[in-house]
């Protein structure tokens, strides 16, 4: 399986999706063998990720001379991807004084992990019996600080009493937005039969000396004492977290032919706006220069006021998944009769001896950055009624593949009965306080539905719950309705016209994927459901919990 990293593309040239979240790690090492009696060995651990099969460094620490049980200082920071599995490997080595370089060490020992794994956390003996490599993304007992013990490995042996330490911590503070709202008092009047039509500009001061412009109000027409809508922006494009940046403020009168007439200008900090939070309303005098080295009595050109000033927390992905967020995913297949009879080799259901068919093959791929822990599907291809769940991936696909011989395939294709279904228990789930749970629908289908109304009336109130909707296409039928669904190119509405709340369908066609990697395929369903996830409960105004009040309990990988 092919993995991709922001950390790798500089220099590889690999495209990337946009990173969760940031992850910084901290490495140590205890009982390192001595080299010889008379020295310690000078170790250095570097970090190593894994694409297209192959191992590519992308950071190192540094080198601590003479000790056996270092603590590393240098943090290694790796980018998350909710949609794929990174694999790392930590490779201890023994550096050799005056030399920093990895041709003369001594290969100590390695650790190879996926970055799910080091984010979770529970007993080093449980990850001894799981080996050193988990194939899946556990992400149901992250916390906020989390740790992953092993004995160090070496060609495939332990290499003595030596083991690592890798302590995970999401890097986070700069997610957060601000809300503000401005005013303005006595601006300069800059047109000759109307009073001045005035806008306000706020630019971040970047390090290099450059401006980057943040807001932009709206226009008040014919106004010297406006007041601004409030508006949101996050810290990262206010100040990029660093609340001592300073921000230069302008004023001007809007013009329709653009050349806008400056009035003034201030300049401030985010820091220095939070002083209205202490019950202090802030008031700039808005300057301008060439007016007031022209004019001995120049003031200024109006007064600008900081109404209001609110600091709104923005939760990330992580932050609910370590608050406890469970995800529950369901997998809905199409067995209708477009399909064609699983006995023929031309039907999309067909068992070959030797390779799997679409349907398997889109499965796997879908489900193949998912937990194995809570995989499971609405109707009972097992044929438990009482009991539809399956036991990880391998359950689903022995599951699909045992059902094929005894059912006798239908029609027509419809699917709102399947969206109801788990909108219904994502219903139940909004009422209950004591958990916190996200459903995903995994559709996998050959064609065109039948119900396209109620299908639309039913996403239509899902986007209302704690649930996202994946389509899989399979085979090469006309998916133009599923485009639709997925609503990127325009809002989808139910019958009566009501919008969705909020996207929640992601249609991905196999086809586009048959001769990609697997992960190719999970990255591009997966993609947006961490987005959808925070969506939800930001605008619930739903906290996640506080990790420490967490019970995590042993996945079963």
């Amino acid at each position: 399986m092919s993995n991709i990293y922001e950390s790798a593309e500089a220099t590889l040239g690999f495209i990337s999706s946009p990173c969760l979240a940031k992850v910084e790690l901290r490495v140590a090492s205890r009982g390192i063998s001595d080299r010889d009696a008379l020295s310690k060995p000078d170790p250095c651990v570097v970090l190593k990720m894994q694409s297209h099969g192959q191992w590519f460094e992308v950071d190192r620490t540094e080198v601590i001379r003479s000790s056996s049980s270092p603590v590393f200082s240098k943090i290694l920071l790796v980018d998350y991807y909710f949609e794929e599995v990174q694999r790392l490997r930590f490779e201890l080595h023994d550096i050799s004084s005056g030399n920093n370089g990895l041709r003369d060490a001594d290969f100590l020992g390695a650790l190879e992990c996926t970055l799910g794994q080091v984010s979770v956390s529970f007993d080093g003996s449980v990850l001894d019996q799981m080996g050193s490599v988990c194939e899946t993304f556990c992400l149901f007992q992250i916390v906020s600080q989390r740790k992953l013990t092993k004995a160090l490995l070496k060609q495939g042996n332990t290499s003595g009493k030596s083991s690592i330490t890798v302590t995970a911590e999401e890097l986070s503070g700069n997610d957060d937005y601000v809300e503000l709202s401005f005013s303005a008092r006595k601006l300069d009047d800059k047109d000759f039969f109307s009073k001045s039509d005035p806008f306000l500009e706020i630019f971040r001061l970047n390090d290099d000396g450059t401006e980057s412009l943040v807001h932009r109000t709206e226009t008040i027409m014919n106004n010297l004492s406006p007041v601004w809508k409030s508006f949101k922006v996050s810290l990262n494009t206010l100040c990029s977290g660093d609340h001592d940046r300073e921000l230069k403020c302008t004023v001007w009168d809007w013009d329709s032919n653009g050349k806008h007439d400056f009035i003034g200008e201030f300049q401030t900090t985010f820091k220095e706006m939070r002083i209205e939070q202490e019950g202090k309303q802030l008031q700039w005098e808005c300057i301008n220069p060439k007016y007031q080295m022209k004019k001995k009595n120049y003031r200024n050109s109006g007064v600008v006021i900081l109404n209001h000033c609110k600091i709104i927390k923005m939760y990330s992905f992580l932050d609910y998944i370590m608050g406890g967020c469970q995800i529950q995913f369901t997998v809905a297949i199409d067995f209708t009769a477009s399909n064609g009879d699983p006995r023929n080799s031309c039907s999309l259901h067909y068992i070959h001896p030797y390779q799997p068919n679409e349907y398997l093959k889109a499965l796997v791929a879908a489900l193949c950055s998912m937990p194995q822990m809570k995989v499971s599907h609405d109707f009972a291809v097992n044929f438990d009624e009482d009991n539809p769940e399956c036991a990880g991936i391998q359950g689903v696909v022995e599951a699909y593949q045992n059902c094929l011989p005894k059912i006798q395939l239908y029609g027509p294709t419809n699917i709102a009965p399947i969206i109801q279904k788990v909108a219904l228990s994502a219903s139940e789930e909004m009422h209950t306080k004591e958990a916190m749970e996200y459903f995903i629908l995994l559709i996998l289908t050959d064609g065109v539905i039948t119900d396209m109304a109620d299908t639309r009336e039913a996403i239509v109130h899902a986007s209302h719950l704690p649930m996202s909707v994946i389509i899989v296409g399979v085979g090469n039928a006309d998916f133009t309705d599923m485009q639709i669904l997925d609503g990127d190119d325009g809002i989808l509405r139910s019958p009566k016209g009501e919008p969705v709340l909020r996207d929640i369908v992601q249609f991905v066609p196999f086809k586009d994927f048959k001769h990609a990697s697997p992960a190719a395929l999970a990255k591009s369903v997966l993609a947006e459901v961490p987005n959808q996830v925070v969506d939800y409960y930001n605008a619930k105004g739903i906290k996640p919990k506080s990790p420490a009040n967490i019970q995590s309990p042993v996945p079963a990988c």
